[in-house]
């Protein structure tokens, strides 16, 4: 049968004749074939050439480009600078050392740069010897329990992994912290150490600030010892200059389109009418406040739940994590400025910084008015600094007020004491001081250039989104006191917080804010028993952390023992989510509920007071059962408190002394099963 379509081949024709006529239609289909593949493959090669040769250039420039806008050597030569003064800073307190820290070169003969390691290359600190009589300094903060803060998370890896000759390198190191934390100063400490172990040489000694104590003085005293050492190692003098420099000059917008022009957004312009994920410190999420409610049935104070509505905005958030929320000055301390200086607020301006190479253009968002400026930018409620003092003095035009305020940000010993006792312990703020000093009335374009910026105020997550996936629920306590002086000074986020009511009509209390990761995590395996200890807001996290056990134990998983020990004031006043405990308790999720009612009998009970009466249960849940343990809250005294507790059943049911026993807990916290989520 023939094949449709194919020719028909006679059956007479000799097989020869058959392989002979194959042949040649063989030898012709091959010379097809092979000019075929031939064209194709020449088509290719020229074709794969300018694939890859075009490229090439634009690659190698978009790699450069980086490099060479990342390098602080070549901007420092670039602009006649030898001092470079890098901050790790979480609320902003590092920064301003660093940039006070960096004006007070040129006092020297010197001249200083202030920077941010989120912005450069610091493998190029090898490098500085390359300029004279350069120095690198470091104002760095801890954060949480002795971690880097967020913009010297890059620069703490890359000295954990550094294996770079630093010998050409001189160095010193300024560290803020808190001595109620458990790793006080934990990041200045690692880099003064590690930059000595790679070589650098340091010109002077560690400074450690304290913030429970008196950060300002401890800085101030640092700093007046260290320009003599720089001195010293350079043959430098002070060249007798006070460093009263204007660092931005003030343009007024007389003719301005109001689109151009920032009303409290954080970093893109219209970005809080225009939201774009994702979310975070410079694009906050505008969150509506779905729920608000008071939580105490009575006592002076309001602890207040809020709820915040993050559906589509891709968060995403863990049980343990903080919520940042960016708050606003009271309305009423705004204008009370205004009015004492006699301005009008309503302005809108630009502070532009004169140092055109800085990376920072502006002190805050510009252009925006006076208004905008002390209501979402700058922080008008905490104490002065003492370099905010000694750059208002010349506008008082009183001798005595000039004098006083000199005095104050002085170094010297009487200076300091009046600081402390008339600024710092009297709770003074600039409104207050404008007041107290009647000839003091400074232009309000420099007060706002020296006032420091108003910081984003983090809480503990009291929620969890295995069960509250599209909202994060924050408790808090409003902060309310009298100061020294007969004032009503007012904390100014809970205040904020306290008043973003969900409206009856459907519109929106909003709130900007982000999502700060945490290392305060449950267990990878739900069967891990947790111990719990949070008295007051300190119960946070832990309510998040009982949702996610509840939801677990729904999903069918097994869910280990969940103890928490919890306490308050008193029971009919203050007990924070009593029928949510209860009846987690019910359900068989809450296997102990310890609660400690601190005044409802003489003597005040505590929570480790609880956990010493069940020491024996304790020791065998972190023995046999090999529980984590979390402690939120006060780090002053309720969480040491609570860590002697330990040391002390350690050593009594574990048959340890007393350093046994502190080395036992220290090894807890190493493994991730002892985590702290404290404040001060």
């Amino acid at each position: 049968l023939t094949a449709m379509g194919e020719p028909s081949i006679d059956p007479t024709i000799s097989s020869a004749d058959s392989t002979a006529q194959q042949d040649s239609l063989f030898s012709m289909m091959d010379v097809f074939l092979i000019s075929l593949i031939t064209g194709l493959f020449t088509y290719w090669f020229f074709f794969r050439k300018k694939k890859e040769e075009v490229p090439d250039l634009p690659k190698m420039q978009s790699v450069a480009a980086p490099v060479r806008d990342s390098s602080f050597i070549e901007k420092m030569k670039k602009t006649g600078r030898n001092i470079v003064v890098f901050y790790g800073s979480q609320t902003g307190t590092a920064e301003e050392f660093a940039n006070r820290l960096s004006k007070d070169a040129h006092r020297y003969g010197l001249r200083g740069m202030a920077a941010d390691p989120e912005e450069y290359d610091l493998s190029d600190l090898s490098r500085l010897s390359e300029i004279d009589k350069s120095l690198a300094v470091f104002c760095m903060a801890t954060y949480g329990e002795g971690d880097p803060t967020d913009n010297a998370q890059d620069f703490y890896d890359w000295l954990q992994e550094a294996d770079v000759d630093l010998s050409g390198l001189r160095f010193a190191v300024f560290g803020l912290g808190n001595k109620t934390y458990e790793h006080f100063n934990a990041m200045g400490k690692y880099v003064d150490k590690r930059l000595e172990e790679l070589g650098a040489q340091r010109i002077f000694e560690l400074g450690l600030g304290d913030d429970d104590g008196n950060l300002e003085e401890d800085f101030i005293t640092w700093r007046e010892q260290f320009w003599p050492a720089v001195c010293e190692h350079f043959g430098v003098e002070a060249t007798g200059e006070e460093s009263s420099i204007r660092q931005y000059e003030l343009v007024v917008h007389t003719d301005v389109n109001m689109n151009k022009v920032y009303t409290g957004e954080m970093g893109r312009l219209k970005s809080y009418e225009n939201q774009k994920p994702p979310f975070d410190a410079k694009n906050p999420f505008l969150a509506q406040v779905t729920e608000n409610r008071k939580l105490n049935e009575g006592g002076e104070r309001h602890l207040m739940h809020l709820e915040l509505d993050i559906s589509n905005s891709k968060i995403r958030y863990e049980s343990g994590d903080h919520v940042a929320v960016y708050p606003a000055n009271d309305s009423s301390l705004v204008n009370q400025i205004g009015e004492i200086l006699g301005t009008d607020l309503d302005t809108v301006m630009s502070l532009n910084n004169l140092d055109e190479e800085s990376n920072k253009k502006h002190p805050f968002p510009c252009p925006t008015s006076y208004r905008t400026a002390l209501t979402y930018y700058l922080d008008i409620t905490n104490p002065p600094r003492t370099n905010v003092l000694y750059e208002l003095a010349q506008y008082a035009t009183d001798a005595g007020e000039q004098e006083r305020l000199r005095k104050m940000a002085s170094s010297a010993a009487e200076g300091k004491a009046l600081y402390l006792s008339w600024v710092v312990e009297a709770r003074r703020n600039i409104l207050a001081i404008l007041q107290d000093m009647p000839s003091l009335r400074p232009p309000i374009d420099h007060l706002c250039e020296l006032l420091p910026r108003l910081q984003a105020r983090y809480y503990s997550i009291a929620s969890s989104s295995k069960v509250h996936p599209n909202s994060i629920h924050i408790c808090a306590v409003t902060v309310e006191y009298e100061t020294k002086t007969g004032r009503l000074n007012k904390g100014v986020a809970t205040n904020w917080l306290k008043n973003k009511v969900p409206e009856q009509n459907g519109s929106s209390s909003l709130v900007p804010m982000y999502v700060r990761k945490s290392q305060f995590r449950l267990p990878f395996k739900p069967s891990t028993p947790v111990i719990m200890i949070g008295p007051g807001t300190g119960i946070a996290p832990f309510m998040g952390f009982i949702q996610e056990r509840a939801w677990l134990k729904q999903q069918g998983k097994e869910v280990g023992e969940t103890v928490l020990y919890y306490g308050c004031r008193r029971e009919h006043e203050d007990y924070l989510y009593r029928e949510e405990l209860a009846r987690f308790q019910k359900e068989g999720v809450l296997t102990q509920l310890n609660v400690a009612f601190s005044r409802d009998q003489a003597e005040k009970v505590y929570v480790q007071h609880l956990l010493k009466k069940n020491k024996e249960n304790v020791w065998k849940l972190i023995d046999e059962g090999m529980a984590h343990i979390y402690v939120c809250g006060d780090a002053r005294n309720m969480a040491r408190d609570v860590q002697n507790t330990f040391y002390e059943i350690v050593s009594e049911f574990g048959s340890m002394s007393q350093p046994q026993a502190v080395d036992y807990v220290k090894k807890l916290m190493t493994k991730g099963r002892y985590s702290l989520d404290v404040w001060s």
